[in-house]
């Protein structure tokens, strides 16, 4: 498996897993790999870093994908205390969609699929609401905050915040439970 740092003819920047090369050129030139963001079929290679491992990696992390270090991870508290199994989520249709992603659709995309891009907008904007709303943001010490509620130091309530490869590999083995969300970029202006 080889992963590819890919974007679209609006510079939406993305990732994308394939078995080899020739994979990726197959599936480019018959426009079947889609911008995540817009939908757009016409997917090139960003420029990328290559990836130096910095020691002998155990054969299950080898197969494993890399982490994405700036995705923010929301802790998962035991569900009595978990903020989304008790809060009402507002309806998404309330939302407006981010007018940069809806005025970058391509105009191949026909009314449905404007449509569904703009409603997973509108829904991926209202989770970073609630999220925002009804957790702590711990920043940088999310890792040593998830511990601590996982270990029973402090009491269970929902945090956010950044983690490193590392520290979500360490947080894994510990089984100390949490999830990456997506995390739109704020669209105020």
């Amino acid at each position: 498996m080889i992963l590819f740092a890919l974007k679209c003819t609006a510079e939406h920047r993305f990732e994308a897993w394939f078995r080899n090369g020739a994979a990726y050129e197959e599936q480019a030139a018959s426009h079947q790999i889609a911008c995540p963001v817009c939908g757009d079929t016409l997917i090139t290679k960003a420029p990328m870093a290559p990836r130096i491992a910095k020691g002998v990696a155990k054969a299950a992390d080898r197969n494993r994908p890399p982490e994405d270090a700036a995705q923010p991870a929301a802790e998962s508290a035991p569900p009595a205390a978990r903020p989304s199994a008790q809060l009402p989520v507002p309806a998404p249709a309330a939302l407006p969609a981010p007018a940069d992603v809806v005025a970058s659709l391509p105009p191949s995309l026909n009314d449905a699929q404007r449509e569904a891009v703009a409603e997973v907008m509108r829904q991926l904007a209202e989770v970073r609401r609630t999220v925002e709303k009804n957790c702590d943001y711990v920043g940088d010490r999310f890792a040593e905050e998830a511990r601590r509620i996982h270990y029973g130091e402090t009491d269970p309530r929902g945090i956010y915040g950044e983690a490193s490869s590392d520290e979500v590999e360490e947080l894994h083995e510990e089984g100390v439970a949490f999830h990456r969300i997506p995390w739109l970029p704020r669209t105020d202006s």
